[in-house]
């Protein structure tokens, strides 16, 4: 499962107002240039955000947005199925050998497993403990 931009950008958002949370609205005009990212991008993908009540928009000259919950209630999971639609790196066809056909279910709960138990608030207060090796896998 290859996540596109979208779905890193869109964590760079959420992870952005968690680490702002309880300060007011946050414009995306700071996040963009704070991330050096395109503004014009950012405002393609909070719109899905806000429609599926992760996110709140704030009207006015010191509006922006704001989480809608507690970064410790919203998970990697909530926000990559909005902006990447469902986790599933690899089809499970039902005639396939029942060996692979377990295989792929496993790879995908994983997956799920990872991206669910994985708050915001994880990521937003993240602390880097150290080397780790990045490996680069295809599926």
């Amino acid at each position: 499962m290859k996540i596109s931009t979208k779905g890193r950008y869109g964590l760079t958002i959420m992870m952005a107002l968690a680490k702002k949370h309880g300060e007011g609205p946050v414009s995306l005009k700071s996040i963009a240039k704070d991330y050096d990212l395109s503004e014009h991008y950012l405002e393609q993908l909070i719109a899905p955000l806000r429609n599926a009540s992760l996110v709140k928009s704030v009207r006015g000259a010191y509006g922006g947005y704001m989480l809608a919950k507690d970064a410790d209630k919203i998970t990697a999971g909530d926000i990559i199925r909005v902006l990447e639609g469902p986790i599933s790196p690899v089809e499970v066809l039902e005639d396939e050998e029942p060996a692979k056909r377990d295989l792929w279910i496993k790879i995908r709960d994983a997956v799920k497993d990872v991206l669910d138990n994985t708050t915001l608030d994880d990521l937003a207060n993240y602390e880097d403990k150290g080397k780790q090796e990045y490996y680069m896998f295809y599926i």
